[in-house]
């Protein structure tokens, strides 16, 4: 259970919470007894503190996930009613005497407290080297009446990549109602952005506004002010637009007016490629014609929390699967996650792990990416030297059950092998991670958000006479001979933008989207993510690589199809 105990309460009318009484000397008895049952000593330290971004005063309020006692005599309704008590008497001092010492709350209720560990983000040519391209040419794996949830910063549903009218991946019938914001938003108010989250339409399927709340998550989850969420979905569906699809390539120059200055002569620049018919035809998704619930969990800077990401995961094994034999989420794909920290609790035993185990067994598959942080500083006798990193798997990637994916070259990875960056083996506990590797350096997907605005600001000047991508006029409203290409008030169309980005936030929606055709084809294993995991591991192509870089090797769709 997530408590909610950083913000402070609000009464009608906008007046503040009541003085609290005088603090109780048996209260302070309890409150120094639950601190040493439940929580870690690693609270104390003032840097990890910092680190994830709870608060320095000593009784001040942060965001904590409580995990409640399943033990308890009333099961975990009476835990949590029993917690909610304690914590109240606590708040305000409200313990008239000490109780029987075979009463006490805390040895029933709570048995740990954890920090809500703020979490963040982690095609053409990676297409085909996984095979996707010819195993929808051999086998029709499109995608096709599968659905698959990103749990991310949200997903623009204007960008062209991902359809129009019913054929859309996130506005079709059978989706359009099911996206939900978890993560933080902001209300505006005069000149003010004041944080909120907005309230559950699920709670009451009767409440008489739950049309305007669905419409309200649908809103934000819909829109994608980081960009994050947006690349990662083009990568597990969609196609390019029949209209211009123009990708903002970054490359590396140098300058000849600063060629003997180390920091200055290399520069990057921004330049604008308008992709040719033939070439628009092989940029799409893995799974092209899979659809996509949005659950966005991370905010205008990419940054949340681990327990958005957990309700983000109850909600679709406990709402949207509530009928296991009628599953309308096949899978997850997760790249977003956190340093893990071997000092706070067992490896692969986190709130988050425990959450991705149990939607597994409820028969959802989960891809997790495993993290940016296999490369950093060692200090040896002679030197500072920088070297690539064992231990370094991320959460939610140390979970048992999920596909934990690790980055490759996106067309070449026999040749250059695992991602210097990629996040490295074996877990804090020993167990082998990552589970595999697919493409995630420089990989073209959808542009949106910040990461859109940035590149538009880097691109380099067009030369003389010629015009940026989006700035050839059309005529009024949407160009009936091209139905995707549609345009503005000023009547200047709107380009599907792509971009590259790198990381293992891009290798996972590579096997989501390709679990996702596989599923589409051998349909007998949807509701079996344990089945496809060994079935994917084990079709995997080795690149000769130590085992904890590369787990079982590289992705290979077509091999995973025919092994069945």
């Amino acid at each position: 259970m997530a408590d909610d105990s950083e913000n402070p309460a609000i009464s009608p009318e906008g007046s503040a919470e009541p003085e609290p009484a005088a603090q109780n000397p048996d209260s302070d008895h309890i409150r120094d007894q639950l601190t040493r049952v439940t929580v870690p000593p690693e609270l104390d330290d003032a840097a990890n503190r910092k680190r994830w971004k709870l608060e320095s005063a000593e009784d001040g309020r942060g965001p904590y996930l409580i995990e409640l006692n399943v033990q308890h005599i009333g099961g975990l309704p009476g835990a949590e009613a029993d917690f909610r008590e304690l914590y109240t008497n606590l708040q305000i001092g409200a313990t008239s005497s000490e109780p029987e010492p075979d009463s006490f709350l805390y040895e029933d209720t709570a048995a740990e407290l954890w920090p809500d560990f703020p979490v963040s983000s982690q095609i053409s040519r990676s297409v085909a080297t996984i095979k996707a391209d010819a195993a929808y040419r051999s086998f029709e794996a499109s995608g096709e009446g599968i659905t698959w949830a990103v749990v991310d910063s949200g997903v623009d549903a204007s960008h062209a990549h991902f359809g129009q009218a019913e054929s859309h991946a996130l506005r079709h019938p059978s989706v359009q109602e099911l996206h939900r914001c978890f993560g933080q938003v902001f209300r505006i108010s005069g000149n003010l952005r004041i944080p909120t989250r907005l309230a559950s339409p699920d709670k009451d399927p009767q409440m008489k506004n739950r049309p305007e709340l669905v419409a309200k998550h649908a809103h934000y989850a819909l829109t994608d002010d980081f960009g994050h969420g947006t690349h990662v979905a083009g990568i597990i569906t969609g196609h390019a637009p029949k209209s211009d699809a123009v990708v903002l390539e970054r490359e590396a120059t140098i300058d000849i007016d600063h060629i003997d200055d180390d920091k200055y002569a290399r520069k990057q620049e921004t330049k604008e490629k308008v992709i040719a018919p033939r070439e628009r035809e092989r940029l799409h998704g893995v799974a092209r014609d899979c659809r996509l619930v949005s659950l966005r969990v991370l905010d205008e800077n990419g940054e949340g929390r681990s327990s958005d990401v957990i309700r983000a995961l109850e909600y679709i094994r406990e709402t949207l699967n509530d009928n296991p034999r009628m599953l309308r989420v096949h899978g997850v794909n997760l790249s977003v996650g956190y340093e893990f920290d071997a000092e706070m609790f067992a490896c692969g035993q986190s709130p988050l792990c425990n959450e991705v185990n149990r939607l597994v067994q409820s028969g959802v598959v989960v891809v997790t990416a495993a993290g940016n942080t296999g490369y950093g500083t060692v200090t040896a006798q002679a030197r500072v030297s920088r070297v690539g990193l064992s231990n370094t798997i991320n959460d939610p990637g140390n979970a048992e059950l999920a596909i934990t994916v690790g980055a490759t070259h996106r067309e070449a990875p026999h040749t250059y092998g695992v991602s210097y960056f990629s996040s490295k083996g074996p877990t804090g506990d020993g167990r082998l991670k990552p589970d595999i590797v697919a493409p995630g350096e420089r990989i073209i997907s959808c542009a949106a958000g910040k990461k859109l605005q940035k590149a538009l600001s880097e691109r380099h000047a067009p030369e003389a006479g010629a015009a940026h991508a989006d700035e050839n006029p059309v005529g009024e409203g949407s160009d009936p001979e091209n139905p995707d290409v549609q345009s503005n008030s000023n009547g200047t169309a709107h380009k599907a933008y792509y971009v590259e980005d790198t990381g293992t936030s891009m290798a996972a929606p590579h096997v989501s989207g390709a679990i996702a055709a596989f599923l589409s084809i051998r349909r007998e294993f949807i509701g079996r993510p344990q089945d496809v995991k060994r079935i994917f591991l084990e079709s995997a192509i080795p690149l000769g690589r130590e085992k904890y870089f590369e787990g079982h090797g590289l992705l290979d769709l077509m091999k995973a199809i025919q092994s069945v």
